[in-house]
């Protein structure tokens, strides 16, 4: 642990190593900054903070064991005042809304690593949030839209994966008539024209995967 108490000491988070090795040659190319250690997954993220108790965390969002939403929402539960931020290939709201929501101060594209990274470390080191202007503007357009429920979002799930009506009904032990509301609540929240329109929204917006 370095004992300059200038260094802006980072933890980095991501389950590729060629990733992780260009942050390490950025960060530690700057005379302000120190990478003292790596994580490839959730639950080595919360044992990374514990030991090292770094000044700013780069979280990936898509990992194996856990999901970045949930090692930062368990990191923020045991250290208020960690300051985390989200790297990541998803540009949709919905992503950056639970990830803000859990604890996040700041969201980088991984394809806008080399141009807004280092700023965004000290932005953040210093207390701001950051978001970038793209994304603020998605997040704006949909600030006033109606929430999916989880259920509804487990019937978009399912429709985006080709199942039947019969079998997504089954599937979630719900009869035909509360499966049809369920997908005409989805189509009105979404602003989707159909079905297929409204697997090509959730997915966009990073409601859904597949």
């Amino acid at each position: 642990m370095s004992s300059d108490p200038k260094l802006i000491r980072i933890l980095t988070v991501d389950d590729h190593p060629l990733l992780r090795k260009g942050i390490a040659a950025l960060v530690n190319a700057e005379p302000d900054m120190k990478l003292v250690a790596e994580a490839s997954n959730g639950q080595e993220a919360i044992e990374s903070f514990r030991v090292h108790r770094p000044d700013v965390t780069l979280m990936d969002i898509q990992m194996p064991s856990f999901s970045g939403i949930e090692a930062i929402t368990r990191i923020q539960s045991e250290f208020p005042d960690a300051r985390i931020i989200v790297l990541t290939t998803y540009t949709g709201d919905t992503q950056v809304v639970k990830a803000l929501r859990a604890g996040a101060r700041a969201y980088i594209l991984k394809g806008h690593v080399h141009r807004e990274l280092l700023e965004t470390i000290r932005a953040v080191h210093a207390g701001q949030k950051r978001i970038p202007p793209d994304i603020a503007a998605e997040l704006a357009e949909h600030a006033a839209d109606d929430e999916l429920t989880q259920r509804e979002i487990d019937v978009l799930r399912l429709i985006g994966a080709g199942n039947s009506n019969k079998l997504i009904a089954d599937q979630l032990s719900i009869g035909e008539a509360t499966f049809k509301r369920h997908v005409t609540n989805i189509l009105s929240k979404l602003g989707a024209n159909d079905r297929a329109h409204a697997v090509t929204i959730g997915l966009k917006r990073g409601i859904i995967e597949l």
